[in-house]
């Protein structure tokens, strides 16, 4: 038998931005684990689009792939898009065992990646009890994803923040610009916006204008290539090969 695969499933954007800052984690997820075998695939927008990299593993004789959905939450794209896309790979391709990795979030692993973003966009320890944080999310109409970042924003109050406050780039409100707002009329001084989406494009520019718009003192950048977020997708290849013998054995 081959070595498993690591096939990490991104949505795809027509911002080349998006695109790029994907491949550049996966290069880091190379050198964190080399002898890995690291492949990437979009649902949609950007090439190459995941039926075809599972086509091309079976052809060049893989015979194991974990594919880890490139999300933050278990919303529509985790729990409907990506499980059609397999099933259909599946039976296309049976002599292929495709295994479905969990999504990213939640993680410690990604507050420390939030972490980092706020210190190199300017935030220092001392300065948490006077400012005010907006986690900023893409949106989602889902109930599940929609309790995580409120969790989230709930985890980050207790670390020093005077406030947190969710805000999302679609689907919810409120948006940024009016978190920021709301902040400031709460007498907050000095506010800053952390963008809880991984790669730049349509959500991640919305988020950013509504910080400018409102003033917002410090903007951090997405999550990107971060090496928090490069053991985390490690993280989640080794738990799905964990349940996958765990199962066998039971």
């Amino acid at each position: 038998m081959s070595r498993p695969t690591l096939l990490v499933i991104a949505h795809g954007s027509r911002d080349p931005r998006h695109a790029a800052t994907v491949h550049a984690l996966t290069e880091r997820v190379r050198a964190e684990r080399p002898g890995l075998r690291v492949e990437t695939g979009f649902l949609e927008f950007n090439a190459p689009p995941v039926p075809r990299v599972l086509e091309r593993l079976a052809a060049e004789g893989a015979d194991e792939v974990v594919a880890l959905p490139l999300l933050l939450t278990r919303a529509f794209h985790a729990k409907t898009d990506i499980p059609s896309v397999l099933r259909e790979a599946r039976a296309r391709l049976p002599r292929l065992h495709i295994r479905q990795a969990d999504v990213l979030g939640p993680s410690p692993l990604l507050n420390a990646t939030l972490g980092r973003r706020l210190r190199e966009a300017g935030i220092r320890p001392g300065d948490l009890p006077r400012t005010g944080l907006v986690l900023a999310s893409a949106g989602s109409t889902d109930p599940e994803a929609i309790a995580v970042i409120a969790e989230i924003a709930r985890e980050l109050r207790h670390t020093g923040w005077c406030a947190v406050r969710p805000a999302f780039a679609s689907a919810l409100l409120p948006r940024t610009e009016d978190a920021v707002r709301a902040l400031r009329a709460e007498g907050v001084a000095r506010v800053a916006v952390a963008p809880y989406v991984i790669a730049p494009g349509r959500l991640p520019d919305r988020i950013a204008a509504g910080a400018e718009a409102a003033g917002a003192d410090v903007l951090a950048d997405v999550l990107g290539p971060a090496p928090e977020l490069a053991r985390l997708l490690l993280d989640r290849f080794d738990e799905a090969r964990v349940r996958e013998r765990a199962s066998l054995s039971a």
